[in-house]
């Protein structure tokens, strides 16, 4: 299912002043990529983040892109590590934000103990700002209730050939970036048992599904994806991203509205599973997201981040910073 379309003059309709321009803020999962997806690249991000936050820095997150096409199949995803870590020189030398300050890309986890030259040759590529691995794991028996555009097989996670991939990380530094859906979650707690020692971080708020068979049964989701969560919380290795409420895969539909959504109403339908994810985990394992470009189908980068500092504009200083900033920078290692 590909995601909604990004239409630059639906978004500039609706316009807004950036609440709090001092608050310091990490983007903790965005994506760079070429033509073949809609070109979203370093001056696209840059231009999107001048609305007037204090973004300090952010966490690129793999996409399938830029990928080597000669060579060993299991060495082609290092080509969009060197791409993006070049374009994080580069944004370093324009002296804003820290744009992909950290890096997260590919490795075919399932390869085994084989991957461990391939995250090696990752790190070297990222020059000092690789950070881990994302394998997508969603997936779902019905089709009308995917998501992602990624088609993994089922019960990844549980796979014996998986978990010997996914052990080569902890050795190595590496954290994990997980991606699955609520059905699933369960899933994830196995694996995060097994592996104690390396850093697991979900996103997109584990995938509450709600299209397909799931469209208007938000209530029975959000109880079933909400237990999940207190259940996969018990595990101090796993953090959480909040964020990526853009998709199709939520069926909140902003993207379908005749106007762009203003801040007070993304806050508003957000604000009940941002306050379950805190409640769950504590603001001092979660962090906030933009999911830029897949998000901007649905609003704008200033809005997205006015809806956050609403939905937590009565929350503990520190409750704030960490979900803002402390907490993206100690899971990814980033100066905040």
């Amino acid at each position: 299912m590909r995601h909604p379309p990004v239409r630059p003059d639906w978004l500039a309709v609706h316009q807004e002043a950036a609440l709090e321009p001092a608050l310091p803020i990490i983007d903790a999962h965005h994506h760079l990529w070429g033509e073949s997806r809609g070109r979203y690249l370093l001056d696209d991000f840059l231009a999107d983040a001048q609305g007037g936050h204090n973004l300090r820095a952010s966490v690129f997150i793999e996409c399938d892109s830029f990928y080597h096409s000669v060579g060993d199949p299991l060495f082609h995803p290092v080509g969009e590590v060197e791409h993006v870590a070049a374009a994080a020189d580069r944004a370093a030398a324009m002296g804003g934000p820290r744009v992909a300050d950290g890096i997260v890309g590919f490795a075919e986890l399932t390869a085994g103990s084989a991957v461990r030259p391939v995250l090696e040759a990752l790190v070297e590529a990222g020059r000092g700002r690789f950070r881990g691995v994302r394998h997508i794991a969603a997936w779902h028996p019905d089709p009308a209730a995917r998501g992602s555009l990624a088609t993994p097989p089922p019960m990844l996670m549980l796979q014996p050939g998986f978990r010997r991939g996914f052990a080569e990380l902890a050795p190595l530094g590496l954290t994990f970036d997980a991606w699955a859906y609520h059905t699933q979650l369960a899933e994830l707690r196995d694996l995060a048992d097994a592996f104690p020692e390396t850093p697991i971080v979900l996103n997109h708020v584990g995938g509450a599904i709600g299209i397909g068979p799931y469209a208007g049964r938000r209530r029975h989701v959000i109880a079933a994806w909400g237990a999940a969560l207190r259940e996969l919380a018990h595990c101090p290795n796993v953090h959480l991203k909040i964020g990526g409420f853009g998709m199709r895969l939520f069926g909140f539909a902003m993207h379908e509205r005749a106007t762009p959504p203003d801040s007070e109403t993304l806050a508003q339908a957000w604000r009940p599973m941002v306050e379950t994810c805190v409640e769950a985990f504590g603001a001092e394992r979660c962090m906030f997201e933009s999911n830029f470009p897949v998000d901007k189908a649905g609003f704008g980068y200033t809005t997205l981040w006015n809806a956050f500092k609403r939905i937590t504009a009565g929350w503990s200083a520190t409750e704030r910073a960490a979900l803002f900033h402390g907490t993206a920078s100690r899971f990814y290692r980033i100066p905040a």
